[in-house]
């Protein structure tokens, strides 16, 4: 077994009720050199005295942080990356799941292959009624893929130390407060690192009402930002841009109603292929 250690950074914000199983989730991974540093992002809830307690049971385990004022998920993020001493990162959010061992086999897909800077998993959504589906990417993604969304299911990957230092870590703009990962993988790609999702469901993904909710029409006209950012970063044609840019102000457009409705349809089709 590697006995390199990887460093699990996990920004916490109001999520009290989800984070103990979020963190008993690692601290009970069957790969054991581990540090998780949570950084809390001024909770208004109950989050940094569960996490406290957390940090006091597991001192040696887990660094625990907090920001001086509430400043969104890219600089809770590189917060966390400033603690971080492992050569691994790994990306875990506070109300989702980790399989028990998610991380030995991440590490050992990365040591057994040195030429991939990154690896990502599969993951299965859920919501309190239970599994919804399982959310695929590309096995072998390049930055073409780019074009179609992002290339990466963020919260499952485990990378380099190295290259987070590389990128710069995580943009910190009003652009980037829901979609920092989207706009990482441009600045990814254009290092020419090289990353793979493995098609295994290494993580569950909670998925609900307030989650969809989320994306609102402000949230997708940022991605058209980064998009186009990106796309110039890249040296893709601006006018390959336009295509995906109506779909995704379509998207901002669809009623809460119809995305809901949609989701149980998935969740049905979901079990019903996994009875068979």
């Amino acid at each position: 077994m590697c006995d390199k250690k990887v460093s699990v950074i996990m920004g916490i914000y109001n999520c009290s009720e989800y984070l103990p199983d979020a963190i008993n989730s690692i601290l009970n991974q069957t790969y054991s050199n581990f540090e998780l540093i949570l950084c809390d992002d001024k909770s208004t809830d109950d989050t940094y005295k569960v996490a406290k307690t957390f940090a006091d049971m597991y001192p040696d385990k887990i660094i625990l942080i907090q920001n001086e004022v509430n400043s969104k998920l890219s600089y809770t993020l590189n917060h966390c990356l400033k603690y971080a001493t492992g050569q691994y990162v790994a990306r875990m959010d506070a109300d989702d799941l980790s399989t028990l061992d998610r991380l030995e086999k991440q590490v050992e897909f990365l040591e057994s292959h040195p030429d991939v800077d990154l690896v990502g998993t599969s993951m299965k959504r859920f919501n309190d009624d239970g599994e919804i589906d399982v959310v695929l990417k590309p096995e072998f993604p390049n930055k073409y893929d780019l074009k179609n969304g992002v290339p990466f299911n963020h919260a499952t990957i485990m990378t380099y130390k190295r290259v987070y230092d590389v990128v710069g870590g995580y943009r910190v703009s009003k652009m980037t407060v829901r979609s920092q990962d989207y706009d990482l993988w441009f600045r990814f790609f254009a290092q020419d690192f090289k990353g793979v999702n493995l098609a295994e469901p290494l993580y569950l993904v909670r998925e609900d009402a307030a989650a969809i909710r989320r994306r609102t029409f402000k949230v997708r006209w940022n991605i058209i930002k980064i998009r186009y950012n990106g796309y110039k970063l890249l040296g893709f044609p601006i006018s390959s841009l336009i295509v995906p840019a109506v779909v995704e102000i379509l998207k901002g457009l669809v009623p809460y109603s119809l995305i809901d409705m949609y989701r149980k349809y998935q969740k049905n089709k979901f079990n019903v292929k996994k009875d068979k």
